[in-house]
């Protein structure tokens, strides 16, 4: 990491003080960065092209975006609001990029989703293979509000010569995620009932569908890693993923959390409720050759960190949907 790049920049980081966000946030300081803005959504409402424009008006130095900010969560939420996913998502990312470029900044690093590959993509998902179908149903108006912004920055690239890249991290988990039911992804679902389960002393643990579907998961400050090299290091027009490749089935991430958790109830599988995609792994090779990522964390070890985090902090209240707007996926 060259620190002679960072002193120049001032970045914007929406979404910096969010769960990915307060990593990349921290790793551009450790690196020097002349100065890193972290807009806050109730002064920058980035669903309003009014807001946007002062944004930038505000911080006309700036020389690079990192758009981290997204309204994103599980499959339960993402089936309630499968409207207002879509379209807080793509007017985000749709104003901001525009108002970057209109604004001269040198360079828009953007943060898609494994959520916008196809539900039935080939295994390992490959970067060309994201347009080979539709994604999964449960998180497609997401996923697909996402990947609009790889459109727009390929645009962009064509007509305006500009600067922008597009990054696909898999699914992120760490400490600081969110671990409401409501809204929150598998793993801190997970560790939340598995924790207050056994400190109930409770003889059973409910869980979504049957187990089978595989994943992937990314360390948070892994995915902050990958995302700091590629906004100094990758100006290319094609999305690149950011994974771990390492894949495991629902039903072993519940028994590896339980077991680190202690909780030896009984697991029970409710079903009724969708498996959402069937299974999740990337192809990463892209991130290492064209800028050096390769993930670092264990994956146990990761897991503990998390759960560790939570069992510490559990007493203190969890994001609202406002403050989960500007948390990045």
């Amino acid at each position: 990491m060259s620190d002679s790049f960072w002193k120049d920049q001032v970045v914007i980081v929406t979404g910096g003080a969010g769960f990915l966000g307060r990593h990349v946030v921290g790793l551009l300081n450790a690196r020097s960065a002349r100065r890193v803005i972290v807009p806050r959504s109730a002064v920058y409402d980035l669903r309003e092209q009014a807001a946007v424009a002062r944004l930038f008006a505000d911080h006309s130095d700036a020389t690079m975006v990192i758009h981290l900010a997204a309204n994103v969560g599980g499959i339960g939420i993402n089936r309630e609001h499968p409207g207002l996913f879509c379209y807080e998502n793509l007017m985000m990312g749709a104003l901001m990029l525009e108002y970057a470029r209109r604004a001269g900044v040198a360079k828009f690093v953007g943060i898609g989703t494994v959520c916008s590959y196809p539900k039935f993509a080939p295994v390992p998902f490959k970067e060309e293979d994201l347009w080979s179908g539709y994604p999964e149903e449960t998180n497609a108006p997401y996923g697909m509000a996402k990947k609009m912004l790889l459109v727009q920055s390929q645009a962009y690239r064509q007509e305006y010569g500009y600067n922008a890249i597009h990054l696909l991290p898999v699914n992120l988990y760490g400490p600081h995620d969110k671990f409401d039911l409501k809204s929150s992804h598998v793993i801190p679902a997970v560790i939340r009932k598995m924790v207050d389960a056994q400190e109930r002393g409770a003889a059973q643990v409910t869980l979504f569908g049957d187990g089978s579907p595989t994943r992937e998961f990314l360390f948070v400050r892994d995915a902050a890693e990958g995302i700091v090299l590629a906004a100094e290091r990758y100006d290319s027009a094609e999305p690149v993923n950011l994974g771990s490749a390492f894949e495991i089935s629902i039903r072993d991430l519940v028994k590896i959390i339980a077991d680190e958790v202690g909780f030896d109830g009984e697991l029970r599988w409710d079903t009724s409720k969708p498996n959402g995609q069937p299974r999740r792994k990337l192809d990463v090779s892209r991130a290492e050759r064209e800028f050096g990522f390769v993930s670092r964390t264990d994956f146990r070890s990761g897991l503990r960190e998390t759960i560790n985090w939570y069992r510490a902090q559990r007493q203190e209240p969890v994001l609202d949907m406002a403050e989960a707007r500007t948390a990045g996926s």
